[in-house]
């Protein structure tokens, strides 16, 4: 009798630890967070990604589990929601990151076009998203063309070498120095195209790794392709604008737009600053996005 009250008497304080989470629910939290690594997947379109989704809304113990689930594997949850899914980034050091170091080395054998292929990607993000504003709107969406990127990066080469030449910097430093002050150096002296001929782009002139950046963010569910004029044309997803607010404190980031190639002046994009009446030659055809809403 003794033994059976003593088991009486704790087996309440049991069930409820085991009600809270179960194997069920852990493999559910999983499966929501396998879901938000695959960025082109669209919760309209999989019904069960968007119950997974309303039940984190609506489930906080759930939720919590869904977010340990991405700590655990290294990922930092940016939203979960119905436009977005569930967004996640990787943190430096998890096992999902995927570094500019291998990035480039996958597109070319030169170790200095690491910087060119960095440069690449911050353009198009100051490109999509040029005014504080556009971050903040949800229902904001970004356009950006292959030849328009190119145009603001070879605009933003023109505005450093002044700069430098204004403050009697060396306009020749080494090639291995870090930093926009090399990259702008380097993407200025490239070819724009350098197409082959049949007339096919190569991959290592500034138009073929803005290329190669624009479709590595269409594959990872970041920019939709939406046509071929200008080198390519393309629109922000909910999931880059995210990922372009989480890098918005970047410093190289910061020193781009603080040239003034994409200045706010009464809130019309524009590519040349306000003050300035020189009429600086662009890419043939750049296409550039800028637009109002």
């Amino acid at each position: 009798m003794s033994e059976h009250a003593e088991w009486s008497e704790a087996e309440p304080t049991v069930a409820p630890a085991s009600a809270a989470v179960t194997p069920a629910d852990a493999a559910d939290a999983a499966r929501l967070v396998a879901f938000g690594l695959q960025p082109k997947l669209q919760p309209a379109r999989d019904q069960e990604y968007a119950d997974l989704l309303r039940r984190y809304r609506e489930d906080p113990p759930f939720a919590r589990l869904a977010d340990a689930v991405a700590t655990g594997l290294g990922l930092i949850v940016l939203e979960v929601s119905p436009r977005a899914g569930m967004a996640v980034t990787a943190a430096e050091d998890s096992v999902f990151a995927v570094r500019m170091g291998d990035y480039a080395r996958r597109t070319s054998a030169d170790g200095g076009d690491r910087f060119l292929h960095g440069l690449a990607h911050l353009a198009v993000a100051v490109m999509a998203f040029p005014r504080p504003e556009d971050l903040a709107d949800d229902a904001y969406i970004g356009r950006v063309t292959v030849n328009g990127v190119d145009a603001f990066v070879r605009q933003a080469c023109h505005r450093l070498e002044e700069r430098a030449a204004e403050q009697g910097e060396n306009t020749d430093p080494a090639s291995d120095a870090p930093g926009l002050e090399t990259a702008w150096r380097i993407w200025a002296r490239r070819s724009a195209t350098g197409a082959t001929k049949d007339a096919r782009r190569l991959a290592g002139s500034t138009t073929g790794i803005v290329a190669k950046a624009v479709t590595f963010l269409t594959d990872s569910g970041f920019l939709q392709r939406t046509g071929d004029d200008h080198g390519g044309t393309y629109r922000t997803t909910a999931r880059y604008q995210l990922q372009v607010r989480d890098l918005a404190g970047g410093a190289a980031m910061a020193e781009l737009l603080e040239l003034g190639v994409v200045p706010v002046t009464d809130g019309t994009p524009t590519l040349l600053p306000a003050d300035s009446g020189e009429d600086l030659e662009l890419v043939a055809d750049a296409g550039l996005p800028f637009h109002s809403i």
